[in-house]
């Protein structure tokens, strides 16, 4: 399997980046010590909605339960009447998922505008929903659904809309140990008289502030593969791992983005491509946590450890790689030109 790996060291300050069902910043125990945590799920929404602003044209997919709707005016469209649109609407949907209101499904779908459409005129055409759902798991209609192709999706009740995702994503955790902390605030009333003592409101918020390791790879032989990207272009198919790499790198999760900006960009990452074998994270390098010590922060410790774990990985397994770079040893264009031969 020829794969991308991207091992990332990213320094985030006070900041809640994604949170638990108590409003708390998420944290996991790893090495026996609680770490600061960033789910996967959490940092592939922010990685899809920056992908959609630097190739729109590729990156069309939406996440929804409200699909019963567009189907509605695509089956109009498509020379049904309203009622019939609604109804068959409901029917082609509940053959792919519960149908749990007049226009949501129980579970998040992933889909396109263009998928739904396919759907809609194949039922308007037969009223068989299986063809409907066939037509919409065609492969043609993935030229312009990269992200479906990068994060896949699975449909239970419609095994020809399964899509595995090329992409693969960790939860990202601190590389050493990190304490949630509490932050009291109070606001002042501005229409609150001088004399008047006492804040209009207070509260508290847990934060945290953590160095994280991020991993992700890229199956670049799945990407191109009939199942997923082989009818599109292979200047495009380049112009999709450009975008995932950039995307990976920058995208950041928008929790409290104005109170507590952490907006940050990678201090390290290490680019890595393998004509075979699987990925491999480095996440072991940290199992110990790091400390700050003769003079070298927390960052530093953290980038010796990934090399080092890289290096002992490289020794001991025999791995090897037809690419190795790092950033900032050179710049991500430089990084994005390296890559671009390996696309196929």
């Amino acid at each position: 399997m020829k794969h991308l790996e991207l091992h990332i060291l990213q320094s985030v300050p006070v900041s809640c980046l994604n949170r638990d069902d108590l409003n708390s910043p998420k944290t996991a125990i790893f090495g026996g010590v609680q770490r600061a945590r960033v789910s996967s799920q959490c940092w592939k929404r922010a990685i899809r909605d920056m992908a959609k602003e630097l190739y729109p044209q590729g990156f069309r997919g939406e996440r929804t339960k409200l699909i019963i709707e567009p189907l509605t005016e695509q089956l109009q469209k498509a020379g049904l009447n309203k009622n019939d649109s609604i109804e068959g609407a409901k029917v082609i949907a509940g053959a792919m998922n519960k149908v749990d209101t007049e226009t949501r499904v129980k579970t998040m779908f992933f889909t396109t505008q263009r998928e739904l459409e396919s759907m809609a005129k194949e039922y308007a055409a037969t009223k068989d929903v299986k063809k409907a759902i066939k037509a919409g798991g065609s492969k043609d209609l993935l030229k312009d659904a990269a992200d479906l192709c990068l994060f896949g999706r699975m449909v239970a009740d419609a095994p020809d809309l399964k899509i595995e995702g090329a992409a693969m994503f960790s939860h990202a955790i601190s590389t050493h140990k990190a304490d949630n902390e509490i932050d009291f605030f109070t606001a002042v009333d501005d229409r609150q008289k001088n004399e008047e003592v006492g804040a209009g409101m207070m509260g508290t918020l847990e934060y945290n502030s953590a160095t994280y390791y991020r991993f992700s790879a890229l199956n670049l032989d799945m990407l191109a593969d009939e199942s997923h990207l082989e009818a599109v272009a292979l200047n495009e198919r380049k112009e999709v791992v450009k975008t995932f790499i950039k995307s990976t790198l920058m995208a950041m999760p928008s929790a409290r983005r104005n109170s507590m900006n952490g907006n940050t960009l990678p201090g390290y990452v290490k680019c890595v491509v393998r004509d075979e074998g699987h990925p491999i994270q480095l996440v072991n390098a940290f199992e110990k946590p790091i400390r700050p010590k003769d003079g070298k922060s927390i960052f530093e410790l953290s980038k010796e450890a990934l090399n080092n774990e890289y290096d002992n990985n490289k020794k001991t397994w025999g791995l090897n790689e037809s690419l190795c770079e790092s950033i900032p040893d050179i710049t991500l264009d430089e990084l994005l030109k390296k890559v671009d031969k390996y696309v196929k």
